[in-house]
């Protein structure tokens, strides 16, 4: 039943993703929350995929023709195969990683939404890597096979998988269309948040520099 439940929402996602995609509008940034897109790296295979598809319904269409129960069967699972494509595209383009005054929220579509609080981050860089081994405690976004940004963290936080099943993780690996920009906002908002910071209110003291890349 549980399963059923996340299917459920899962698909309920899909279709506001659309509905937001239409509307030129983007999910949860809304707050002054900063976004860094990650969609464009899979845009080409997500349009390729799609095409097959439609000349996929095509092509049975005419050769279930003379079968029509079958057909319309097929065809209802072809729609639904189409639409599932393109609401995916959709996620993964209104649904950013956001940057705000507390924490980075990093996203893939409808199936990973993960927020770590700044004051955990012990590390983050721009690391492109186009291989990825499943490690315990370590959770790899790739999109278009690679990742571009890696975050290490002070402690690990928790991390629900599509089914509902909780992993804690210490070590982040996603993409990021400007990695080079994310990198250099979660550092300034990094450094904002430390003791240290003169420009924090009844905190004197100097800036933490910039980690090494």
């Amino acid at each position: 039943m549980r399963a059923v439940r996340v299917l459920v929402r899962h698909e309920l996602r899909m279709l506001v993703s659309l509905v937001l995609w239409a509307g030129r509008r983007t999910h949860g940034t809304g707050d002054g929350g900063r976004a860094f897109g990650y969609a464009r790296g899979q845009g080409a295979v997500m349009f390729g995929f799609g095409f097959v598809c439609v000349v996929e319904t095509l092509t049975m269409s005419v050769l279930l023709r003379d079968y029509p129960t079958v057909h319309r069967v097929w065809l209802a699972l072809d729609l639904y195969t189409i639409l599932f494509v393109v609401g995916l595209h959709a996620a993964n383009v209104v649904r950013p990683h956001v940057l705000d005054a507390g924490s980075l929220r990093i996203r893939r579509a409808v199936h990973v939404d993960l927020r770590v609080p700044l004051e955990k981050i012990a590390d983050v860089r721009r690391e492109l890597r186009a291989s990825h081994e499943r490690a315990e405690g370590e959770l790899d976004l790739a999109v278009g096979a690679q990742t571009s940004v890696t975050l290490e963290l002070t402690e690990p936080v928790s991390h629900l998988t599509f089914l509902g099943r909780r992993r804690h993780v210490h070590l982040v690996r996603f993409h990021a269309e400007d990695a080079d920009g994310l990198v250099r906002a979660v550092r300034q908002a990094r450094t904002a948040l430390s003791p240290g910071n003169p420009g924090s209110p009844g905190r004197p003291g100097r800036p933490v520099p910039d980690l090494p890349a």
